[in-house]
């Protein structure tokens, strides 16, 4: 929005009375305020800025890998290998645990479907009170106890129902395996986002129905990844109770996301004999390398930085057989298989069981393979003790309602069940009334937040600061814009743009929104409304905003332009993107604090850029604060079934458990602050008493301090307010 005519108060007024009082309001963008981005191309050096972001997450992690490689080599005898296996099973525990405690599994056959030479229970049992698996049991007709395959399912809607998978399981079911074959979560009957009008998912794809709830249950200090495995570890409890199988020869296997399953599953519960994983073993360093990390239960919590490696789920089961299965075009690197292979023969020879362990590969790209099944096959036939032809045969499919499980075909319309939203909303709760019983003792508590907030962060302390590099500048009718860049953390650059008045007062101010620098550039607006009163204004682009990023959004993971994968990346090698953007605030509050003219510095936040100057003031001494339209807390993205993702990027994992935003806002006093306009998850403002009651702690500290006249918490209903308010914050 741009208002015509010299620029004064009542113009600034009325800009920020319409902005503050209509929600999403978009304003105009200036043309042209690059930095690095000149006459329409990029500074040969920064051809890749836009990619800055997952760059410099992907060199976080390889430097980690390549210190896990390093380890490795210093490992030549059994009993170092068998010590470095305990501590795997520790660390995966540590990693993807607590897992809950077993409760009775309420299991129940639904129906049973009869054919020639074997039968099929519909099954559903439960893994936690409440929450509901759906399962097939193939079990051929024998007078024996038989080995059994658990079958994991990879990401299709319908399960092990696809005829992809019926081929797998009909033709061990032939060969004289039984087979229980189960729903993962967000797939065939458990979706957890059913919409009834369309029958189907709300996210239409499984890889969202996974990463959605998996994303909130990292912040509580759960996972998708133990959900998932836990389903599997209950299965297992299962299969003990049948009196049809053979305990001591039970085998797993399952392809790309059931793979990723088969071979968590076997890696932490001792009771698989034989793991076959299919299309997903590759390693970390090839992954980051190729299409990144995948989505919630594939990219397990701070795996590179606990030195943990997709080899080590394989290794940690020497010398039980095991066997990768491979495509050579496949997406999941076949150079990272190899690898993995590669490293994982010496702890099998070092058993001396090198014929327990083996790979399996063949030509075509993410897809399953006749050689691939009969490989399969035949790993099974051998260890399994169940010898046979390996031959892969046709099959006649069941329709997908003869495998239908739950009356109505899913567990959200037959049952009042749980899901990993409203599972996870509990720990949430609980959570809160853990902070707010702390809270009580406020001074030590937010001591605490503090330490916390730097570590679950990953903030890093600052480095020697290189001088910014400047690109160019413009002139307007009272002021100078200067284009800069500084080098950040990492191999990448933060531009900025400098706003410096003609007659500049002895303030500074870091600006932060989430569009970047060029979204309150115009003439009248909002910046200059600052720059008219004498202050000095530094907008930047953070990484992974503006001219360095976004990059070019891959993966399936992907919600309203919010690469959910790079928060992973991220969170796999220890830090998280919110830590990562508040160190380079903190930098730049150096470059303003260097200034001989600048004595005072305001920080100056909007929407979800809020988050990432709570953190930044842990370390950077800004005077007074304002933050508009902030979230009010991260327990909104917990605690909404529904949330807009682009919150996510200001949240570290683990951190209800430690702290919440209004702890860091409370950190603050007795500084200057003003919030206006709190939302929730979904960006709806958040209206008293509940936002009374989320700044309880702030408010508390203020009095403790007894500066309470320097708090300012406005919300939508307090219009008349907002510019009075707005001005007294800055004169």
């Amino acid at each position: 929005m741009i208002i015509q005519g010299r620029p004064n108060i009542l113009n600034f007024l009325l800009v920020l009375f319409l902005y503050l009082t209509t929600p999403h309001v978009i304003f105009a963008q200036n043309a042209d305020f690059n930095s690095i981005h000149i006459r329409g191309d990029y500074w040969l050096s920064f051809n890749n800025a836009p990619h800055s972001l997952y760059n410099f997450v992907m060199e976080e992690n390889i430097k980690l890998l390549d210190e896990r490689a390093d380890q490795l080599t210093d490992i030549h005898h059994i009993n170092q290998w068998k010590k470095r296996q305990k501590w795997i099973k520790h660390t995966l525990n540590e990693m993807i645990g607590p897992f809950p405690e077993k409760t009775p599994l309420n299991a129940q056959v639904q129906r049973v479907i009869t054919k020639k030479n074997f039968k099929v229970e519909q099954i559903v049992f439960e893994s936690q009170p409440g929450f509901y698996v759906t399962a097939s049991f193939f079990l051929p007709q024998a007078d024996h106890k038989l080995p059994t395959i658990l079958f994991c399912s990879g990401h299709s809607m319908n399960s092990y129902r696809s005829e992809t998978y019926q081929q797998y399981i009909l033709n061990l079911v032939d060969k004289g395996f039984a087979v229980f074959a189960f729903d993962p979560i967000g797939q065939g009957e458990r979706i957890q986002y059913y919409d009834s009008k369309s029958a189907t998912s709300s996210f239409k794809s499984a890889t969202k129905e996974h990463s959605y709830p998996g994303t909130q249950a990292l912040l509580t200090g759960l996972s998708q990844t133990q959900f998932m495995v836990w389903d599997g570890i209950r299965a297992l409890d299962y299969l003990f109770t049948r009196n049809e199988v053979d305990t001591t020869r039970i085998g797993i296997t399952g392809a790309s996301g059931g793979g990723t399953q088969s071979a968590l599953i076997a890696a932490l519960d001792d009771r698989i004999y034989a793991a076959a994983p299919e299309r997903y073993i590759t390693n970390f360093k090839r992954l980051f390398q190729t299409i990144g990390p995948t989505d919630a239960e594939q990219s397990v919590k701070y795996a590179a930085y606990r030195g943990i490696d997709h080899g080590d789920l394989l290794s940690v089961r020497a010398p039980k057989p095991t066997l990768i299965v491979s495509t050579i075009n496949d997406y999941f690197s076949i150079q990272g298989a190899y690898e993995t292979f590669s490293e994982v023969s010496n702890i099998f020879r070092a058993y001396n069981a090198q014929g327990n362990f083996q790979m399996a590969e063949d030509m075509g790209g993410h897809i399953s393979t006749r050689q691939n099944r009969e490989a399969i096959y035949a790993f099974f036939q051998e260890h399994l003790a169940n010898p046979g032809d390996p031959k892969d045969i046709p099959v006649s499919y069941f329709k997908l309602e003869e495998l239908q499980v739950t009356r109505t075909g899913q567990v959200s319309t037959t049952y009042e069940s749980e899901t990993v939203f409203s599972l996870n909303r509990q720990k949430s709760e609980e959570n809160i009334r853990n902070l707010n019983s702390n809270r009580k003792h406020h001074v030590n508590h937010l001591e605490k937040v503090k330490e916390n907030a730097r570590q679950l962060s990953g903030m890093r302390k600052q480095k020697e600061i290189e001088k910014p590099v400047l690109t160019g500048k413009s002139d307007r009718n009272s002021y100078t814009i200067e284009r800069y860049y500084i080098k950040g953390e990492g191999n990448y650059v933060v531009p900025y743009l400098l706003f410096i008045p003609n007659r500049p007062s002895h303030i500074g101010m870091i600006y932060l929104h989430p569009d970047g620098k060029s979204a309150e550039v115009m003439e009248n607006g909002e910046i200059e409304y600052f720059v008219q009163n004498g202050i000095t204004v530094l907008v930047p682009d953070l990484i992974g905003i503006g001219e360095v990023g976004p990059g070019h959004l891959r993966g399936s993971a992907v919600f309203d332009n919010v690469n959910i994968n790079i928060w992973y990346g991220a969170m796999i090698a220890g830090r998280s993107i919110v830590g990562i953007r508040a160190g380079d605030v903190i930098r730049l509050h150096s470059i303003l604090n260097n200034d001989t003219h600048i004595t005072e510095i305001f920080g100056f936040s909007r929407q979800e850029m809020s988050s990432v100057l709570l953190h930044a003031t842990l370390d950077a001494n800004f005077s007074r604060i304002a933050l508009v339209e902030p979230l009010a807390s991260y327990s909104y993205i917990t605690g909404q079934r529904f949330y807009d993702p682009k919150y996510i990027y200001g949240a570290p994992v683990g951190v209800l458990e430690k702290y919440d935003l209004p702890d860091l806002a409370a950190c603050l006093a007795p500084k200057k602050l003003l919030i206006v306009n709190s939302t929730d998850a979904a960006g709806n403002f958040v209206e008293s008493p509940r936002i009374e009651k989320d700044y309880e702690i702030i408010k508390r500290l203020y009095d403790h301090y007894d500066a309470s006249d320097k708090l300012n918490i406005l919300s939508s209903h307090d219009k008349e307010a907002f510019a009075e308010i707005y001005q007294k914050w800055i004169k």
